[in-house]
């Protein structure tokens, strides 16, 4: 699916604004990017030059990708030859508000503003803006944005249908995945779902009842393996036999009891004596691991899968 938007705004150049700056940039988009932070320009260069490469089914060379790559210390001047802003700004309202207000005030109402937030709806910052509200929304990606091909498309109650039209053919000629939550949450969906995970994690770890390496493997070898190509729900499914209702009737009693122990053994994240000793278990292990390599090691395997996705998605042309 094609897309009219050409031009990108990018605000915000640190881990997230700059994953988002090597995605756009390898499939073909003129990409003007801000941030104020010192040496931000060094240090984004410095990424694209690493990362434009590894983005799944890229349109251009690393080289030619900076050829589109534009860093201002002020965007302003350049508001009016945009088709889409990503925001990557800190996640705090007052911030975003006096930040949303002056995009909405000094962009072409045309302009699709899409604000990276992982976690803060919209509505709660687009309170000052006057010019056009309706064209604003969540674009929330998962990290990193130039492999992770989910995106959150979260719009406040304003929120006109063509945004969010708009926004899910921008992202999906970008081969991302994006779906829409219909109605704004707290988190929004994956990073509930990430939560209700981690906290049963923290649990088991805390416990003793498993150690940090093996909890991560019961994830990466297991549900995790099964999760990236079937989701809970049809996981589910195909457990019941392609039933769902089977799976519930058949499993639901273990279930309710699994669910009524998580609950008595809820980890307390607000206990520091808690949260203080799951920290070192956890870094005791975490000490021992390369992590560049770790990191490394995850991204390239990460970038194989996509492609592998998009690959079959394709019927193998890419």
């Amino acid at each position: 699916m094609s897309s009219p938007i050409r031009t990108v705004g990018v605000i915000g150049a640190g881990v997230i604004g700059a994953s988002w700056t090597a995605l756009f940039l390898a499939k073909g988009l003129k990409v003007i990017v801000t941030d104020p932070a010192p040496g931000a320009e060094a240090k984004i260069r410095e990424y694209l030059q690493e990362y434009c490469s590894a983005v799944p089914n890229a349109t251009l060379s690393p080289a030619s990708c900076l050829n589109n790559f534009t860093f201002v210390t002020d965007i302003d001047p350049y508001l009016d030859s945009l088709d889409l802003i990503q925001e990557n700004g800190p996640e705090r309202v007052d911030f975003k508000r006096r930040l949303f207000a002056h995009l909405d005030a000094k962009t072409p109402s045309h302009v699709l503003i899409a604000s990276s937030s992982s976690g803060l709806p919209a509505s709660q910052f687009v309170t000052e803006c006057t010019n056009n509200p309706s064209r604003i929304l969540i674009g929330h990606p998962f990290n990193p944005p130039h492999l992770v091909p989910l995106v959150e498309i979260v719009p406040h109650p304003g929120t006109s249908e063509k945004a969010v039209s708009a926004a899910y053919q921008f992202y999906q000629s970008l081969e991302k995945d994006p779906v829409v939550v219909k109605s704004e949450t707290p988190g929004f969906v994956a990073n509930r779902l990430q939560a209700a995970v981690c906290a049963e994690a923290y649990s088991l770890v805390s416990r003793g009842i498993v150690s940090p390496e093996d909890l991560d493997k019961t994830v990466t070898s297991g549900l995790g393996l099964r999760w990236a190509l079937t989701g809970p729900i049809m996981t589910n499914t195909l457990g019941g036999g392609g039933d769902f209702t089977h799976f519930m009737d058949h499993l639901g009693p273990a279930l309710k009891s699994w669910l009524d122990d998580m609950d008595q053994h809820r980890f307390d994240i607000g206990s520091e004596d808690r949260v203080g000793a799951l920290k070192k278990t956890v870094n005791e292990w975490v000490a021992q691991v390369d992590l560049k390599k770790h990191e490394a090691d995850r991204d390239a395997l990460l970038a194989d899968l996509v492609r592998s996705k998009l690959d079959r998605a394709g019927g193998g042309d890419s």
